[in-house]
This record gives C-alpha cells, structure tokens and sequence, in this order.
C-alpha cells in the first residue's frame, strides 16, 4: 500500500488556507486510500524564537483540529513529532549527507532569515538545517508520497536528491518519495495582501481566517477582502489576485470550478457574500466537532500515545538500517 507521510507546524493558529490547501484532502482522501502518517511537527517550530507554553498549546491544538477536521485514527497515524526519537537520530545522519550550499540554496531560508535580521534578531543555525529534519521526517517511514503546497515542494525536492544520494553512497536504504498536490487552492493567498500566502506564523490580523473564528468575524474578514481595480468578475491569478483568490476559495469550499464561477457573479458584493458564507458553513462541523474533543482531553492524549508508538515502530528498523549503512558500530545487545 502507498505510503503518505505529511504535517503541520504549530507555529499559528491553523488557518483556511491550511485547510483548503492540506487537511481537508489528508481527510477526505490520503487516509482512505493510503497508509497514511499525520505528524505535529513541534520540533520545527524552535528554529525561530518562540514562547514554550504557546508552542505546547498550539500542539495540542493542531492535534485537536486535525482529529476534527476528520482524520480517523482507526485509518491513519496522528502523532507529534517530538515522541518519536528516530526523526532528531536521522536527521543527524542526513545532515552529514546534505551539504552546505544545498541549504543556502532554501528560498524559505532566504525569506525567514532575512525577516529575522530585519527585525534586529540572530538566525538559528536551525533554520538553516531544518529541511533536512524534514526529509527525516519523510525518509524515517518510507514514504512515497507527501501531500505538500506550493511552499513546501523544493523540500521535498531536496529529500529526493537526500534519499538518492545516500542509496547511492552507502547502499540502497530508502524510498525516493513524490510530491502531490491537490487541483485547487493548493495556496489560498491573504484576503489583505493576495500575493502572499494566507500563512499561520507571520500574518496576523483580517487577512488570514482561522479555523475556529466565530462565523460573524469569518464573514466580516472576507467582506473585507482586498479585490481589484475595475468591476468585472474575472479568473486572472496574475493580473486579478483579489477577486480569483476569492474564486478559488470558493470553489475549494464547493467543489466547483474558479474560472466557471467567475461568470456567475456580476459584482464583487455578491462574490465575497457567498464565499463568506460558503466558508462559514465550511468549518461548522469542524469547530462543533473540536469543541467536542475540547471536553474530552484524555481521548486526544490517548491518539497522540497510540500514534507515537505506531510511528516509533514503522521508523525504528528503517533509521536502524541507515545507521548500520553509513558506518556506525552497532550497540551491543
């Protein structure tokens, strides 16, 4: 059975875009027809400074979200990084694999190193090595597929040249894994700013809607949604970011088509009312379903326990083997 390994950072509150772009296809979709893993990754959110109370919260909390927005974890393993040894043991491993200019190379490096020198801070030495945990993450179960946005690809890219790189050096040892993508809002941009991501860690504030916003500021958020000059409805990634993210939301919500439905709507009022509602009605069942969870911790904490052991299980003998290939000493027994 196909392998899908994906996760989610608990840098932010999740997001719409989050949930358009990733959960609600691992949902929907990956768990049904693979072996799929859904991992908190909490180790990547220390590679900028951070609040520890805030990123335990935020973990549970994505936890808590990703069981609502209906991950089963009677088809699929939900676990937080952190509790499974084997990513920090291979990501050592795969950091004497990788080199030095592969990392500078990171556009996302690039951006959030520079944000951080703007802002008068010093850049982690973790933030440049941490595709490479990533890749752990990814090689440690054997994956073959990662269910990733536009953001994430060159990752992904690089865990592929990773992989291939020690088979090739030290003996064939892991699955080369593929990228897929979902067909539509793959990356559903700010409502203030819509050529930027709607992202959790760096935007705050009407732009970006949450998954447990109370539905009168989901709607108020999107009414006031930036557009574009002129009064015409159209589907232009590039010359109308406004109006086709609000197409492409809506669409996302009702499985429709962004370019068709830019042909049904004659004013932008109209448009941004029914993609508010349409994403109200959207994340109903996850808030009710979250607000359920809330009230029963124990359940969420008992999925994260199974799931780690699950996870600890598929990633030990793979991590074993890697350590064996690239030449160190077995423990005695």
């Amino acid at each position: 059975m196909t392998r899908v390994f994906s996760g989610v950072k608990p840098t932010g509150h999740l997001t719409l875009g989050n949930y358009l772009g990733a959960v609600r296809r691992w949902a929907d979709v990956d768990q049904h027809r693979a072996d799929a893993l859904f991992c908190i990754v909490d180790l990547h959110a220390l590679t900028v400074d951070h609040d520890p109370g805030r990123v335990r919260r935020l973990s549970r909390q994505a936890a808590t979200l990703l069981l609502a927005s209906g991950l089963d974890p009677e088809l699929c393993t939900v676990f937080v990084q952190s509790h499974v040894d084997e990513h920090a043991r291979l990501s050592y491993l795969l950091e004497c694999v990788a080199t030095d200019g592969e990392m500078r190379r990171m556009i996302q490096y690039k951006e959030k190193a520079a944000r951080e020198r703007d802002r008068g801070g010093s850049v982690r030495l973790s933030l440049l090595t941490y595709p490479v945990l990533m890749a752990a993450d990814i090689l440690a179960y054997g994956t073959d597929e990662v269910p990733v946005g536009d953001d994430q690809a060159q990752h992904v890219e690089l865990t592929r040249d990773l992989a291939v790189r020690f088979n090739q050096r030290y003996g064939h040892t892991f699955v080369v894994p593929r990228v897929t993508r979902p067909e539509v809002a793959a990356r559903v941009m700010n409502l203030q700013e819509p050529t930027s991501k709607m992202g959790k860690s760096d935007d705050v504030g009407p732009g970006v809607v949450y998954l447990l916003d109370e539905p009168d500021v989901v709607r108020k958020k999107i009414m006031r949604a930036v557009t574009d000059s002129g009064r015409d409805v159209e589907y232009d990634r590039v010359g109308r970011p406004g109006v086709s993210n609000l197409l492409e939301i809506l669409a996302a919500c009702e499985g429709g088509n962004p370019e068709a439905l830019s042909g049904v709507y004659e004013s932008y009022g109209a448009l941004k009312k029914d993609t508010a509602e349409a994403v109200v009605e959207l994340l109903r069942p996850v808030q009710e379903r979250h607000k359920q969870l809330c009230a029963d911790p124990a359940y969420v904490e008992g999925v994260l326990r199974d799931g780690a052991e699950k996870a600890k299980e598929m990633a030990r003998p793979r991590v074993d083997a890697a350590y064996r290939a690239i030449g160190l000493l077995p423990a005695a027994e």
